[in-house]
């Protein structure tokens, strides 16, 4: 499968701008402000760090053997074809954590209260709303993230399916 999240890291300045365009997007009001407001725990699907003084945003490459599919026991992830991103499924989650210690990339994180886990699902949500990019890209003032497009499709022709 082609990366769907494509970083440069050279480009990451750590302003941490896609991490709180990823919490926003997966809150329950999808609104800054209103969540602060409603105190609404917010948590990114991805995050920056830092080695050797460098920084990147560490993001899921949907692994085409996917680690975190394989050694999870209640089978909470899917998806559609070996093209498509893998998708959690929160209400499946036991919050074991076996998918966190298994991802090579250090991609996936249990979640505020230890309940579940947060992990990247491309926001295919906000893609089937119409959306060009997931919301970390779409923040990304550097371009240090771009999106590369999901199920095998470039981001033009993703863009293009749901325009028809």
């Amino acid at each position: 499968m082609a990366r769907p999240l494509i970083v440069t890291a050279d480009r990451c300045v750590a302003c941490r701008a896609c991490e709180l365009a990823c919490a926003v997007a997966h809150s329950q009001s999808r609104n800054l402000i209103d969540s602060v407001l409603a105190e609404e725990k917010l948590g990114a699907r991805l995050h920056v760090a830092t080695r050797k003084g460098k920084t990147a945003p560490i993001v899921c490459v949907h692994c085409k053997k996917a680690a975190c599919m394989s050694v999870c026991p209640v089978d909470a992830f899917e998806r559609e074809s070996p093209e498509a991103p893998v998708l959690p499924i929160p209400e499946k989650c036991i919050g074991c954590g076996k998918c966190v210690e298994a991802c090579p990339f250090g991609a996936i994180t249990m979640n505020g209260d230890g309940s579940g886990i947060l992990k990247c699902d491309v926001c295919v949500q906000r893609l089937a709303e119409g959306a060009d990019a997931p919301a970390c890209v779409s923040a990304c003032p550097t371009k240090a993230l771009s999106f590369g497009g999901i199920g095998g499709k470039s981001a033009a022709a993703t863009a293009d399916d749901s325009a028809a």
